[in-house]
């Protein structure tokens, strides 16, 4: 029997426009969209179709409409099959989404959470401050040295292992800088400035991550209906306290994505969909598995395809 897994997808997937064809056609997507923009008191679906790239950008805007997109496709996912996945896995932000969907944390209350991740992230290191930077085709231990290397400039780590030859770093401004300039003498075949506000998953995050335990630990968690497989260490949890400081934890730790799709094949995963907009993570996990199915939910003509495969 073919096992499935299901994965959520972090910031950078958002666009204008994203999930209109769907929202045409499945009500739980116009509905999640409703009661997420109750909770948070802002019309999130205007803005995602009639608002500016500049305003869904902004991290604490970001982080509850990526949830509230994932969620509405796995609602509409749910009213139409009746297969679950085996395990869950979400890259960054995205492991909110999981533990949404696998029924860990109410929606209303995750979407108060990632709203305050985002504003708690965004104040930890002031705009300019901070930089992440993509590195192709180099070695993952390479990276690490060059990092070590230029950490008297500041603050600079390897953070996203992505995919085998992409991993992204991040950190004070003038250390990413001197550290992109050593992948370059290394080999590295592209070494990428991203368009983000602040370096996550870095020890510079660690003040986001203090100032949000007090909401993460007043939220009531339940033992996931779907296992998770967590960024941290890419392992499930089943004890929520124990699932209350990973999350906190992967604010300021590296997201270990390979390790996370090389646990979900140990566990006999075959196929995995990516729910939520955009197609980053297939394009990941191909590359980390290729003999793993990877499937996309991001349009209709997409979604239905995914459906009728099963």
């Amino acid at each position: 029997m073919s096992k499935l897994a299901f994965v959520f997808p972090g910031q950078g997937s958002q666009k204008i426009g994203m999930l209109a064809d769907l929202a045409a056609s499945y009500g739980e997507i116009g509905e999640t969209f409703r009661e997420a923009s109750d909770v948070l008191g802002y019309d999130m679906w205007n803005m995602v179709q009639e608002g500016t790239q500049d305003e869904i950008n902004l991290t604490e805007r970001t982080q509850p409409i990526l949830l509230t997109s994932s969620v509405a496709i796995w609602r509409a996912w749910c009213a139409k099959s009746e297969l679950k996945p085996s395990l869950m896995a979400g890259h960054s932000l995205g492991e909110w989404s999981a533990l949404v969907c696998s029924d860990t944390v109410d929606f209303s209350d995750g979407l108060r959470i990632v709203q305050a991740r985002g504003q708690y992230m965004q104040k930890a290191v002031p705009v300019g401050e901070g930089a992440m930077a993509a590195i192709i085709g180099l070695n993952d231990q390479v990276i690490i040295e060059a990092c070590k290397n230029s950490s008297a400039k500041g603050v600079v780590d390897a953070v996203n292992f992505n995919a085998p030859g992409q991993v992204v770093i991040a950190g004070s401004s003038a250390a990413v800088d001197h550290a992109i300039e050593l992948c370059k003498q290394a080999g590295a075949k592209r070494a990428l400035p991203l368009p983000v506000s602040a370096p996550f998953h870095t020890s510079l995050m660690q003040p986001a991550a203090d100032h949000l335990s007090d909401l993460v630990n007043s939220v009531k968690f339940n033992v996931p209906a779907v296992p998770v497989v967590h960024n941290v260490h890419a392992k499930t949890e089943l004890q929520t306290d124990i699932i209350k400081a990973l999350m906190l934890e992967q604010i300021y730790k590296p997201v270990k994505w390979v390790d996370c799709v090389k646990a979900l094949r140990s566990e006999g995963i075959s196929s995995i969909v990516e729910c939520g907009p955009g197609k980053v993570l297939s394009g990941l996990n191909k590359r980390i598995d290729p003999d793993i199915l990877s499937l996309t939910t991001d349009n209709q003509s997409s979604f239905e395809a995914t459906l009728s495969h099963f």
